[in-house]
């Protein structure tokens, strides 16, 4: 199946969109259950103890429990949606900056994978994440949770500099076009 440039623009801007907005509604539930528990779903990322997710379910068990497996489950939706809107970066990206076979259109083409490595890190995290607070948690597994975390963000800072060189590409062909049609057929 191949896709227009058009084509491929509006499912870019589609998923960026979807996936601020998803980010956001996660936010805004995330930092009413810090104000709630003092403690977020986003916090469990930096937990690397048994202790520290002990004191996390313990803030949450049983009132806030329902609120943190909702948090944890709509991220998903939001891994996908990120993923999406990276993998799309990475392929605008290598169109504006590697039209023509060559070194950098297959670097390109190899980085925009990046981002879904990413989302797959994210979503083994968060199945971590969810049996760590949801049963008794163990010293190993929190280690285990909070290495594939740290994996992630690199995997995850690729997507965010490919979503920028799409920007960034985006930008400059507007201005090519500009300047041509300024400049006559």
């Amino acid at each position: 199946m191949r896709l227009t440039k058009q084509s491929l623009v509006r499912r870019w801007l589609l998923t960026t969109v979807l996936a601020a907005l998803v980010f956001a509604v996660l936010y805004g539930l995330d930092f009413e259950l810090k104000g709630l528990s003092d403690y977020s779903t986003q916090d469990l990322q930096r937990f690397s103890t048994a202790g520290e997710y002990q004191l996390a379910f313990q803030a949450w068990a049983p009132l806030y429990m329902r609120r943190v497996h909702f948090n944890l489950g709509l991220d998903y939706l939001l891994m996908l949606l990120y993923a999406m809107a990276f993998f799309y970066s990475g392929i605008l990206a290598r169109e504006a900056f590697a039209p023509r076979p060559g070194r950098l259109r297959r670097i390109l083409t190899m980085l925009a994978a990046v981002p879904l490595a990413a989302a797959i890190l994210d979503a083994i995290e968060n199945a971590l994440e969810f049996a760590l607070v949801s049963n008794d948690p163990s010293g190993p597994l929190a280690q285990i949770a909070f290495g594939v975390s740290s994996a992630k963000w690199p995997a995850f800072y690729v997507g965010v500099a490919l979503w920028l060189g799409a920007l960034f590409g985006r930008q400059l062909e507007r201005q090519k076009r500009r300047l041509k049609a300024a400049n006559g057929p």
